[in-house]
């Protein structure tokens, strides 16, 4: 695999961009709302490279152009979040054994010779902060998991990770919900589909589960719909049934803490929304970019600290 030169002229300011100036950057759509160019560039920055990291919009259908032509650009490495995780899959030259058992690649690094090799680094996001009172904390616990989308397959393997007991995924689409099961099979054996839709399942499973994990969209603040985060995944009743010292975790970082934490919180549970796993993930791509360890974790936690009310 290609790692690129770590040049040693440090971007300052827009000013500072040069005719030798790389770029890295992130795939989605939409993603003009994406906090990553603040916690890169940061990090860049103090790292000395002389790389700027920009939200790079691309619709589904002019997917592999883009990948094409930002690779024809000697682009140094790219994210890749909603929805395009699994089908920039298939436009990989290469994948890591995570990525190609999860069919999900959310970090694309430049291999010598051309194309692009993808690998996965929202599992080690997802499972840093659980993961700081101790790697045998989840072992044999029973875990719950809130949608069955492209997020929720690296969630699923970070809980397989850490040792969960049973897990059950839970989906409003029975065949979606089918189809995810039967594609995490393989690696997660004894992953359990939940109907959503159903009677009371949802919330026996709410109150038997020491972990929650929201991996739906609904809550995240939305320029489109500014009621967007007064809302929340689970009804009043589903979250009476939620255990008091269990945690929750919620994918989502905007706003901090959304609706779902808040209501958690009030019952006792332990909150955990997604700011971490947004480091954690970029912090590991950014070591894949550059070759380098020396990458400044906190600085970036901070920067994004700044940016959010």
């Amino acid at each position: 695999m290609w790692l690129p030169n770590s040049t040693r002229t440090a971007v300052t300011s827009p000013s500072a961009i040069s005719g030798s100036t790389a770029l890295v950057g992130v795939l989605g759509d939409p993603v003009r709302h994406s906090l990553s160019p603040v916690m890169h560039n940061a990090a860049l920055q103090t790292m000395g490279l002389n790389w700027v990291y920009l939200a790079l919009p691309a619709a589904a259908a002019d997917l592999a152009a883009v990948v094409r032509g930002l690779e024809a650009v000697h682009c140094r490495g790219l994210n890749v979040t909603i929805p395009h995780k699994q089908a920039v899959a298939t436009l990989c030259r290469s994948l890591s054994p995570l990525a190609k058992r999860l069919g999900a690649v959310n970090t694309l690094v430049p291999l010598e010779g051309g194309g692009w090799h993808g690998t996965n680094t929202d599992v080690e996001g997802f499972c840093a902060p659980l993961r700081e009172n101790g790697p045998q904390r989840w072992r044999g616990q029973r875990a719950l998991v809130l949608g069955c989308g492209g997020s929720a397959r690296a969630v699923v393997a970070g809980l397989v990770e850490l040792g969960c007991g049973a897990i059950e995924v839970a989906g409003r689409d029975p065949v979606r919900l089918q189809a995810f099961i039967a594609d995490c099979a393989a690696w997660a054996p004894r992953l359990q589909p939940l109907d959503w839709n159903s009677p009371g399942a949802l919330e026996a499973s709410l109150a038997a589960a020491a972990l929650v994990v929201n991996t739906t969209p609904v809550g995240m603040r939305s320029a489109d719909d500014p009621q967007a985060v007064e809302r929340c995944p689970l009804s009043p009743e589903q979250l009476d049934q939620l255990s008091a010292g269990s945690t929750v975790y919620d994918l989502i970082y905007t706003p901090r803490p959304t609706r779902l934490l808040q209501e958690a919180g009030a019952r006792g549970c332990t909150a955990i929304d997604g700011l971490e796993m947004l480091v954690q993930q970029g912090a590991a791509a950014l070591r894949h970019w550059s070759g380098r360890q020396d990458v400044p974790v906190a600085l970036m936690r901070q920067a994004l600290l700044e940016q959010l009310p």
